[in-house]
């Protein structure tokens, strides 16, 4: 779709200009309210296809809590701006209203919780949740439709609303493997292009 670009910024260590003319290697922001994600591509009407971008499952996971209830929609929207921005990856489970957060290395949630307070002045809490890993569900929608209706205390939705089991132990997995063997059960999701 066609999609009218306004104040891009050209980054070069800490300045920030606004440009016009940007070439192969040069860093860009362009200001667009969640329209583009990560692994979007963009052109002047070319034709261009790109495979999309593996998205891979978090290594660690945790809840997040904001310490002031009256905030919590303010926390949700910084969550999903983080999502964008692929610093993190953001589950919403079925059966509580608790955030999971999903980071690589344990470094992100400390950046994760620097940029919560000095960017949206949230005073947060992460904690400990009893999930261990995740995987992305995909398969017959009635199969999906009953593997969740099943297992609701494990189901979880990504940023994308895209299914998520999570596991505690390699033994929950292999055993929903074996319950529903017709489910793809994937550590890695390609993005979905919206542009």
């Amino acid at each position: 779709k066609i999609l009218s670009i306004s104040s891009p910024l050209m980054f070069l260590a800490n300045q920030r200009e606004i440009t016009d003319n940007a070439v192969a290697g040069d860093i860009i922001g362009i200001p667009n309210h969640g329209l583009l994600k990560l692994g979007d591509t963009l052109s002047e009407g070319e034709k261009i296809q790109f495979n999309n971008l593996p998205v891979f499952s978090p290594e660690l996971l945790k809840t997040v809590r904001c310490l002031d209830p009256l905030k919590s929609k303010h926390l949700e929207k910084a969550l999903n701006e983080f999502a964008e921005e692929g610093i993190s990856k953001l589950f919403k489970p079925i059966i509580n209203n608790d955030w999971i957060i999903g980071v690589v290395g344990s470094l992100q949630f400390d950046v994760l919780k620097s940029r919560l307070e000095n960017e949206y002045d949230l005073n947060i809490q992460f904690q400990n949740t009893s999930f261990a890993f995740s995987r992305w569900i995909e398969g017959d929608k009635k199969l999906l439709s009953n593997l969740i209706s099943n297992n609701k205390s494990f189901i979880a939705f990504d940023s994308d609303n895209d299914p998520v089991f999570l596991f505690r132990i390699q033994w929950d997995l292999d055993k929903a493997k074996e319950q529903f063997p017709k489910i793809k059960f994937n550590k890695v999701k390609e993005t979905k292009s919206i542009i």
